[in-house]
């Protein structure tokens, strides 16, 4: 069995499964934010529920309109946090403390290695990073995973993807991410699991693992997952803070892949998503003049720690032209105090750029960095469509945090090792 297989097995009580087979799966981990608690909750009492399953396994996260960004986010908001004190569910993260989903239940340690893990947002996929089964859900799923701890699941096929070679100078996880989706396009993976392996994975930090399994959805993909090694351990040793167990799967040799797409990355270049979809893909050389107006480094998909740090090694010593915004917005709030302790905050002040709290809020276009018409973005999020950050006319590049930065020095897409 596949990786993927072996969780699905072992949390449905089963010593096999096959692609294809109807599951239900023990959850060892379920999460919602501020835009679907509140539907969650209401099918939750429709239901018939009055507690749910597992206090410390419910993970609330106010981070999409948060700080509330109108009357509506903060109703949103509101019934997120009557609901958390109403269920003494443990882990509800509000303003101040909270953090992007994604980026802060890593960090907690509330995932962890061979877990099954499902959340209200699609980008839940990202705890594929851990070697763990995780995916989004809608809202009625999620009612149903917190008052039972369980889901039923057809497996996934799964897709092999193996990166031979080192990454070069500025080629990050992002990269690969976006170079495949280029390749196999936004349906390319369609309910499949999407494994990553190969010599640029292994050397890769956890942080850009987090980026690709992130993204797995951006191809249609159920999840995306990568076995667990000695990096991953290392990171599970420090942020494991419940000191709770865990099980490492790993694929079998003979395991059976639907298909399995092999290449060098080690003479790649930055690659850029241009609009209005996350694989219509270039390599930044390609790209052409494009003026820039907004830029946003940050996301569950690129606001780690070294995201920040590639922007300050581009940002260090330089002016954000004029005519551009740039808006660095770190994940969660201990991102934020490594990064202050570090001094990349000066940097960032010091070239012009504007520092945000933790949020998801211009990703979706939801607030803290609307685009209008005719404006164009710069931004290390994983979505592209019209109207993604704001007016239908506007147009977003989806690019690493060193591409970002570049276009916001710059004031166009140019490649990173250009800015002198």
């Amino acid at each position: 069995m596949t990786i993927t297989e072996k969780i699905l097995a072992a949390h449905s009580g089963r010593d096999h499964v096959v692609p294809g087979e109807l599951v239900t799966a023990r959850l060892d981990g379920v999460l919602a934010n501020d835009v679907t608690t509140h539907i969650a909750v209401k099918e939750f009492r429709a239901m018939g529920f009055d507690k749910v399953f597992d206090k410390e396994r419910v993970y609330l996260v106010n981070d999409h309109f948060a700080p509330n960004a109108n009357i509506n986010a903060a109703t949103a908001s509101k019934v997120a946090r009557d609901f958390a004190c109403e269920c003494s569910v443990r882990h509800f993260y509000d303003v101040g403390r909270m953090g992007i989903e994604h980026a802060l239940l890593p960090e907690q340690g509330l995932v962890l290695p061979g877990e099954a893990v499902v959340g209200g947002d699609s980008h839940t996929c990202t705890y594929g990073a851990l070697g763990a089964f995780s995916t989004g859900m809608g809202s009625t799923d999620i009612a149903v995973a917190m008052g039972t701890g369980e889901l039923w699941f057809k497996v996934p096929k799964t897709r092999k993807f193996i990166f031979n070679g080192s990454c070069p100078r500025y080629v990050t996880g992002k990269d690969l991410m976006l170079y495949t989706l280029g390749k196999i396009s936004v349906s390319g993976a369609l309910y499949m699991s999407m494994e990553f392996a190969g010599q640029a994975i292994s050397e890769m930090d956890m942080d850009g693992r987090f980026t690709m399994c992130n993204m797995a959805i951006e191809a249609g993909a159920k999840n995306g997952i990568i076995e667990p090694d000695e990096m991953t351990l290392a990171y599970v040793r420090e942020h494991n803070r419940l000191n709770r167990p865990f099980t490492l799967y790993r694929s079998d040799p003979d395991a059976v892949y639907e298909r399995v797409d092999e290449w060098d990355v080690s003479s790649l270049e930055p690659v850029v998503a241009c609009p209005h979809l996350p694989d219509n893909t270039r390599f930044v050389s390609e790209v052409g003049d494009v003026p820039v107006h907004q830029v946003v480094i940050g996301s569950c998909t690129n606001g780690r720690i070294s995201d920040l740090r590639a922007a300050a090694e581009i940002l260090k010593g330089q002016q954000v032209d004029r005519n551009v915004r740039c808006i660095i917005i770190p994940a969660t709030g201990e991102i934020y105090r490594q990064a202050m302790h570090e001094g990349l905050m000066d940097i960032f002040l010091d070239a012009g750029a504007a520092i945000s709290t933790p949020t998801c809020g211009p990703c979706f276009g939801g607030h803290m960095g609307i685009l209008a018409n005719g404006e164009t973005a710069v931004s290390t999020t994983n979505r592209n469509f019209v109207g993604r950050m704001g007016h239908p006319g506007s147009s977003v590049y989806l690019a690493s945090p060193y591409v970002a930065a570049a276009a916001a020095v710059a004031g166009r897409i140019i490649h990173p090792g250009e800015v002198k």
